[in-house]
């Protein structure tokens, strides 16, 4: 179980299948929705995973990237003459610069320094996304255009939750031979221990800067996605919580695991809706299920059930 876990291809053909299955076996549009949301939600989860559970540095300001990628769809193409699509490569472009501005002096503080550090980031772009109204539309969002590609509008909760699926299938392939690379190895080596590292010729400064840019990069990314595929934005989507969301995501999953990533933001976006029957206890339930997971599988549900079952082999 462990070595096929281990091939290259593993993750990104599972969730290949995974996405193949549920787009096959999904018969409404509101089911295909929810799994479009856990897509894209997934994208960047893997994205703060690369950064979490590979590289060891806290974030509690990854929605503020979200918040950038979502809208630079929607603004570009009412500042600049560009397509939503051209608007969502410039927002990536975008985040990865401003990753590349802060994180040369943030990510020289460690553990709860760094942590609040990215937080006042996550809350910086959240305040100029609420308050800067003629641009943004302020707390109340502002519209997203319809992308369109060769002349095709892409527009349907069937086409995009193949496009998202799609992209988190690429996101997942790209993010696995990432971590299998001199820079993957660079990023284990500074997690286990930045001085070992160091010791080593491991030139931590660099790396921490290279995975905080990469994740910046796929949450932007799925910010933009979510812009366009649900054709509305607002500021929550940098909020707070939402940064706490991806966090709650990678950590139940599995740090270090780029399927844990797809199984937290399942669950955290699919089992609310499965809860919902409960009304007011929806929360109180989902609170339980969360605290069980966490005691029973410590180190996530992904890793755990590997090392579970290889025990069991």
């Amino acid at each position: 179980m462990g070595r096929l876990f281990n091939h290259p291809l593993a993750a990104p053909a599972l969730i290949a299948l995974i996405v193949i299955a549920c787009g096959f076996g999904l018969g409404s549009n509101f089911y295909l929705r929810v799994a479009a949301l856990v897509w894209i939600s997934a994208l960047a989860a893997i994205g703060l995973n690369l950064l979490m559970g590979f590289a060891g540095q806290v974030s509690l300001g990854h929605a503020g990237f979200f918040g950038i990628g979502a809208y630079a769809v929607a603004v570009g193409p009412n500042v600049l003459p560009v397509s939503p699509l051209l608007a969502l490569v410039l927002g990536i472009a975008l985040a990865a610069v401003i990753a590349y501005l802060v994180g040369r002096p943030i990510l020289k503080l460690k553990g709860h320094y760094l942590a609040v550090a990215t937080l006042g980031f996550g809350i910086l772009v959240y305040m100029v996304l609420s308050n800067e109204s003629g641009l943004t539309g302020g707390p109340d969002g502002m519209p997203v255009s319809r992308a369109t590609l060769f002349g095709w509008r892409l527009k349907g909760v069937d086409t995009w939750y193949w496009i998202t699926g799609g992209v988190l299938v690429v996101g997942a392939w790209v993010a696995v031979n990432l971590v299998r690379s001199p820079t993957g190895r660079a990023l284990r080596a500074l997690h286990d221990s930045e001085v070992a590292a160091r010791v080593v010729g491991v030139d931590v400064a660099r790396y921490k800067l290279v995975a905080f840019v990469v994740s910046a990069v796929y949450t932007a990314l799925a910010g933009g996605l979510l812009a366009l595929f649900n054709g509305f934005i607002t500021p929550d989507v940098a909020g707070f919580m939402h940064s706490i969301e991806f966090v709650v995501m990678v950590v139940l999953g599995g740090m270090g695991s780029i399927v844990g990533s797809l199984v937290g933001a399942a669950i955290l976006i699919a089992l609310p809706q499965a809860l919902s029957a409960f009304q007011e206890y929806e929360h109180l339930a989902l609170g339980l299920i969360l605290m069980v997971f966490m005691i029973f599988l410590r180190k996530g549900i992904v890793p755990s059930l590997v090392a579970l079952a290889g025990r069991g082999r």
